[in-house]
């Protein structure tokens, strides 16, 4: 419990901090297409994009595509209990709830908002990505990037929130390939990319 309330004093202490720069960014939701390109982004970044990108590896990438899916498939899981436990246990409030100016332009897929499980899994499987079919990051690089700046942008996280989730789920898809990349013969797939 001291945990607890220790990290709500300093999130209500981020809140103020980072509201005018959150409110600033949620603004851009007034046109039209910009709050439509992010609405659709973050449609697909709920999983649809990833689930469809993991079964598509296979066919992609014949050699070792089914080891990285099925890794991604066991990461992208590890990824989804890790951010909702950090999200009950840490128990901070969106932005849109904290702040009715804050418009939130699509509804949320749960409650709490540290860290953003979208840029988490996101960044996740763009660092797997990175380190086994590096020509196919790169081409996915811009709809993470979207996704990141999608949740700010449709009033569901603080900057901090995305921050966290990209640093957590950067480090939880380097190091799913760094222990389990040479179990499932990953390794040669690195050196050939």
């Amino acid at each position: 419990m001291a945990s607890t309330s220790k990290a709500s004093r300093l999130f209500e202490l981020a809140d103020q901090r980072e509201y005018a720069l959150c409110q600033s960014i949620n603004r851009t939701i007034r046109f039209r297409p910009v709050k439509g390109y992010f609405q659709l982004v973050s449609r697909l970044g709920d999983g649809w994009f990833w689930y469809a990108l993991i079964l598509s590896i296979p066919f992609m990438a014949p050699a070792h595509g089914q080891n990285i899916a099925v890794l991604m498939a066991f990461t992208g899981l590890t990824c989804t209990i890790s951010y909702k436990g950090l999200k009950h246990w840490l128990i901070r409030e969106r932005p849109f709830i904290s702040f009715p100016a804050i418009n939130c332009a699509t509804p949320p897929l749960d409650r709490y908002s540290f860290p953003s499980g979208h840029t988490l899994h996101a960044v996740c499987f763009q660092a797997m990505l990175f380190a086994t079919l590096p020509a196919l990051a790169w081409a996915i690089l811009p709809f993470t990037l979207s996704v990141a700046a999608s949740r700010v942008v449709l009033g569901l996280h603080y900057p901090s929130d995305v921050a966290a989730g990209a640093l957590i789920g950067g480090l939880m898809g380097w190091t799913s390939v760094q222990l389990f990349g040479d179990l499932l013969q990953l390794s040669q797939t690195v050196a050939a990319g």
